[in-house]
């Protein structure tokens, strides 16, 4: 399994496979969709073995997408209920479960996560000596905790314990779980950071978090097709994908087993991925929704880290994007030989899910491809209040254009401020890794602070001598202030 943010950052066998596509009852017809997707077509171009989609918009499902086969040894085809194992796309339902749990009173997601744990305990360190973290902090990456991401496991291997794996007696890492900053002082990606919620929820509530997630959130939401029962247990689903590697092979069993279930650990389909997200959004605006409350919504998709957290971060949920004028939260999932995206608005219920059991240079092609056209062709555009957008003066102009390090997400790649028809934009390989415009207006507003079309975060640049020195990124109430080199 690989960290989750190598998906973010890249820019992103031969088969005859025959397209399943139909699209919900509904007053428009969405045909255009396929039409526009030619997904038969890519899968055929990048020898990727499958592929499914499902669009939503103004909160119901309203197209649903299978190509391809579940695995090349069988040529089996893809149908709407067959599961994926789904990689990261787990950490923000783990979360989700967490505060389901906490609103039932079965837990306390402010009081430190250590007072929960009894098969292993936090390792001593000098930033928690003060400041033990708390669940929450876990959620956001925020905790200080590092182990990003783990090695997968097929049937015939040794399946390491979650205590095991904590210890670093695991591929990938030979020490324990560490501490690498004060908590809720920065970021850091962790798988590891949820390997610990697991181990605190089963140590307190003495059930598997496969059990809990079915009682608490998969059985109430009728997610028939969503386990966190892994391939070497007892009720494992039979309709699944298998895991295929570049040349379109069947990864061993074609099964990765995921003892680290709360980072990765979660099987699903992409139609039962979108009812959890229109959930979250029924959620939000207090309506229709069943099992998520309003309080849960807002505090899960809410961002609570923004300081080197990749353009923003909630409570598992990924919040760096702005795209047509909405706020997004968005999640994806990236295991060797699978993996997806949920992009879901923030208002007015529509979004996409998209997996794919193929590797990187098969699948992120044609993920990145769907996605850009999506964007395009639902035409999905919030309007906005008048934002008081003003001209930037010639002088500042000046001192902005120019080639800088990464100040919009900290990647390390580089950011690019160019004038064109005497205009300012700025081109970010982040920026343009879903929309495919790497180039966004970079807009002055009245009051001294400017904005990117497509960007979240609010900015205020740090000028003297000519130079620009830093930028503060503003997202509601919190701030941030980065350094700027210009190259």
């Amino acid at each position: 399994m690989k960290n989750t943010l190598f998906i973010l950052i890249t820019a992103l066998i031969v088969l005859s496979c025959q397209t399943r596509n139909s699209a919900v009852t509904s007053k428009r017809d969405y045909s255009f969709i396929t039409d526009s997707l030619h997904i038969d077509k890519q899968l055929e171009k990048y020898k990727l073995p499958g592929f499914s989609l499902v669009v939503f918009e103004n909160y119901k499902i309203v197209y649903s997408n299978q190509t391809g086969v579940k695995s090349t040894n069988s040529k089996e085809k893809l149908d709407v209920n067959t599961a994926f194992s789904t990689a990261s796309i787990t950490k923000p339902i783990t979360a989700l479960l967490c505060h389901i749990l906490d609103e039932k009173g079965l837990i306390n997601l402010d009081e430190p996560i250590d007072k929960y744990l009894k098969r292993w305990h936090l390792p001593k360190s000098k930033f928690t000596e003060n400041n033990s973290p708390t669940w929450r902090q876990f959620f956001n990456h925020t905790s200080g905790t590092n182990q990003g991401g783990f090695s997968d496991y097929y049937e015939g291997d040794v399946i390491p314990t979650i205590k095991q794996s904590l210890l670093g007696q695991i591929p990938r890492y030979d020490k324990e779980i560490e501490f690498l900053f004060t908590p809720g002082t920065s970021f850091e990606y962790s798988g590891g950071g949820y390997v610990i919620v697991q181990m605190a929820l089963e140590d307190t509530l003495n059930k598997s978090i496969a059990e809990l997630a079915q009682e608490h959130l998969f059985g109430p939401l009728g997610l028939t097709n969503t386990t966190m029962i892994q391939p070497n247990e007892k009720g494992f689903p039979v309709d699944v994908a298998s895991v295929h590697d570049k040349d379109g092979k069947v990864i061993k069993t074609g099964l990765p087993i995921t003892p680290q279930i709360g980072a990765s650990g979660v099987w699903s389909t992409p139609t039962d991925l979108a009812k959890l997200s229109i959930e979250i959004q029924n959620a939000l605006r207090n309506k229709n929704n069943k099992v998520i409350s309003y309080n849960i919504a807002q505090k899960v998709t809410g961002v609570t880290a923004l300081k080197d957290a990749v353009g923003g971060w909630g409570y598992g949920w990924q919040k760096s994007v702005a795209y047509n004028n909405y706020d997004w939260f968005m999640c994806n999932g990236s295991n060797t030989g699978v993996g997806g995206s949920i992009l879901a608005t923030m208002e007015d219920g529509n979004g996409f899910v998209m997996l794919a059991n193929g590797e990187k240079p098969n699948r992120i092609p044609v993920i990145n491809d769907a996605c850009i056209k999506l964007l395009t062709v639902m035409n999905w555009n919030k309007k906005i209040a008048n934002e008081n957008i003003q001209e930037i003066p010639l002088s500042l102009k000046k001192q902005l254009i120019g080639t800088y390090n990464d100040f919009l997400y900290g990647q390390g790649a580089e950011t690019k401020i160019v004038e064109k028809n005497n205009r300012l934009y700025v081109e970010s390989q982040f920026l343009g890794f879903f929309k495919g415009k790497n180039e966004n207006e970079l807009q002055y507003l009245k009051d001294g602070t400017f904005k990117i079309v497509d960007y979240p975060n609010g900015l205020k640049f740090d000028i003297s001598n000519e130079k620009v020195n830093s930028v503060v990124l503003t997202r509601g109430s919190m701030k941030t202030e980065v350094q700027i080199t210009k190259k």
